[in-house]
């Protein structure tokens, strides 16, 4: 991997290792489904010595794929399984670091006394793995960062990176460079910074960059932890960063590895693409964090969240029924609106007719002529292209959206379009980097005075489902996340919207899709933008869950009990719920979540508010029910809306 290679598939087992039939049978089904390399954990010496069993059955069924032994507090079980199989994980955070969340004032000296236990106690895995040509990953984690430095650096992307830099110097000391790293987050806005300030530090002291291995950690499952994944992911590797990709699902790891193609196919060869200056590196970073500050324009922009724009022209009708799928239900009854946490804020309709009275927060967009005929224009608005408004003699006085496409590295915009009160640019580009054309066009017109509103506009001319979602969490997600958009709008081609219209049937979940629960393509699009919104953390609407893929230490059933969870408390929007495993990377991986539900026995869990033990040994029969109470206790339950 790395050096213009193609990027590599990998994901990682959820079975007992001790379970040699069990494992082998797993690897083969991530091998069969395209894995390239797989992952298997090894948390003591006994299963990274049964490393050596599972090897072996799987090249005397014919199977060779990589294996990577995955290390966290054991420095002895990685030496045996470093002479075993092709590759070793160790995290820096706990391998021979501690964490217990607690803050050590260090001075130079005795930071230097700890800098030099961990060189003492890393070197021998070094020189293992350079006697036996073992490849390592030196992976750091946001939620398991230690003790030294975070009581250093903070909880911070900075800490990310010196963390794996201090085992990568000692590697490099040793003469070793068989190395893989890696900065996996949560939040993927973390996990983006890491990555970024990663590569720019290597180039700096080394002047040159180790292959990286991309990951959101604990993504969760079904269309969330895939858009976040691809938020987080598609980001970097539209920059070029990224040399093997792991997506963490809370489903089998075989499924992970289709998410994991449809993320790099996008990229169909390795090219060299000139590297930002330091400075702009570290621009996009500042940038990422604090975003574009904008006026505001009705209400878009400003201190607003980003809106969402449900493109509605391609529907086959415009009735009260059709608004359902973008969060509007109409019961005619009582003639009354019910408004969802999901309900786009504004509707575009093209040259179609609306001849029903619209629920008070909606608001629509059409053509200038339909505008112009139109008899509220409080609620109506008109999109035009740049030269038709500048020609334009009849434009609204309160909002315009103006569409603009971005083909190069600047864009011209005339000043009287710039300083006009009233636009709002919708940004789009027809580029085969569509991504970087954007942001590279709204750089500048930002630096040369623009400081109204922006619409990321994103159309999808893929044929599936996962497809479609992988192509609007890379492209809107990746702007969101460097600061850009105060609103998108998905879409699709014309051709995209027909080929899907037979993947969607009314009622029924998306064939072949047991995660999609959509009933339109209008309703997928709509759900896809909220959750592009909240992951990249520009707009929350729901309960978000913080759920790890599952391994061989895990000690309950996590897809069953997550979709328990889930469904008790989806409806508890903006609170963050971890559903972790095990005790090992419980705690620390989670520590972005509001409450937690980490297992740390057989059949038993423990429940966390933040980074607090709150309760232990808690029965898992009852733990779901303990985790509601928790909620109550802390102010964090409504009860849900009854049907």
């Amino acid at each position: 991997m790395g050096n213009f290679h193609p990027i590599r598939l990998q994901t990682m087992t959820t079975t007992d290792t001790m379970d040699t039939a069990g494992t082998v049978a797993q690897t083969i089904r991530c091998i069969e489904a395209g894995a390239e390399l797989v992952r298997i954990t090894a948390p003591s010496k006994k299963e990274a010595e049964n490393l050596l069993h599972i090897k072996q059955e799987l090249q005397r069924r014919g199977y060779s794929v990589p294996l990577v032994a995955d290390i966290h507090f054991t420095p002895n079980a990685a030496e045996i399984a470093a002479r075993i199989i092709e590759k070793v994980r160790v995290n820096p955070g706990n391998y021979v670091d501690k964490k217990k969340f607690e803050t050590v004032v260090y001075t130079d000296a005795a930071y230097q006394e700890e800098m030099d236990r961990i060189r003492a106690r890393f070197t021998p895995l070094v020189k293992i793995c350079k006697e036996y040509g073992t490849a390592m990953r030196i992976g750091t984690n946001h939620g398991s960062l230690s003790d030294r430095i975070m009581s250093r650096y903070g909880d911070t992307h900075i800490g990310m990176v010196e963390s794996a830099m201090e085992f990568l110097r000692i590697a490099r000391d040793e003469n070793y460079h068989n190395i893989v790293l890696s900065m996996k987050a949560s939040n993927p806005m973390v996990m983006v910074q890491a990555y970024r300030l990663l590569t720019r530090t290597m180039f700096q002291e080394f002047g040159e960059c180790y292959p990286l291995h991309l990951g959101v950690t604990e993504a969760g499952d079904g269309e969330d932890g895939r858009v976040k994944s691809a938020v987080g992911m598609g980001t970097l590797l539209e920059d070029g960063i990224g040399d093997t990709v792991r997506v963490s699902l809370t489903e089998e790891p075989e499924l992970e590895i289709p998410v994991c193609r449809d993320l790099v196919k996008r990229y169909t060869s390795a090219t060299l693409q000139p590297a930002d200056t330091a400075e702009e590196q570290q621009e996009k970073i500042i940038l990422s964090s604090a975003g574009y500050p904008v006026n505001a324009v009705s209400n878009i922009g400003g201190n607003q969240v980003p809106v969402v724009i449900a493109d509605m022209s391609k529907a086959a009708a415009l009735k009260p029924d059709n608004l359902q799928s973008i969060g509007y239900t109409y019961t005619a009854e009582l003639d009354k609106w019910t408004i969802g946490d999901l309900a786009a804020d504004y509707i575009y309709i093209g040259n179609k007719e609306l001849d029903f009275a619209l629920p008070g927060t909606l608001k629509v967009i059409t053509t200038p002529e339909k505008w112009t005929a139109a008899t509220d224009k409080s609620k109506y608005f008109p999109i035009f292209e740049l030269d038709d408004y500048i020609r334009a003699s009849s434009k609204s006085n309160i909002l315009n959206f103006v569409m603009v496409n971005c083909k190069g590295n600047t864009l011209a915009v005339p000043q009287q379009v710039m300083q006009d009160h009233t636009v709002v640019l919708c940004l789009f580009s027809n580029q085969t980097n569509a991504m970087q054309s954007v942001r590279t066009a709204y750089a500048g017109i930002w630096k040369d005075g623009y400081k109204n509103p922006v619409i990321l506009i994103t159309d999808s001319n893929w044929t599936t489902a996962d497809e479609h979602l992988i192509h609007f969490a890379t492209e809107a997600g990746g702007l969101l996340l460097d600061g850009i958009g105060n609103g998108i709008c998905l879409g699709m081609t014309s051709r995209a919207y027909e080929t899907m219209q037979s993947e969607f049937q009314p009622g029924e979940t998306l064939t072949g899709r047991n995660y999609h629960t959509n009933a339109s393509i209008e309703q997928f699009i709509n759900t896809t933008a909220f959750s592009i919104l909240q992951a990249t953390r520009r707009r929350i609407s729901k309960t978000e869950y913080i759920s790890c893929p599952s391994c061989g230490r895990t000690l309950f059933d996590l897809q069953e009990t997550t979709a328990m969870i889930r469904s008790r408390t989806h409806h508890l929007k903006g609170v963050k719920i971890a559903i972790m495993g095990c005790i090992v990377n419980g705690p620390g991986e989670m520590a972005d979540a509001d409450f937690g539900y980490v297992g740390s026995g057989v059949g038993k869990i423990t429940l966390y508010k933040g980074k607090e033990v709150v309760k232990k040994g808690v029965d898992s029969e009852v733990a779901v029910d303990e985790l509601i109470t928790l909620l109550k206790e802390n102010d964090a339950w409504v009860e849900p809306a009854q049907a």
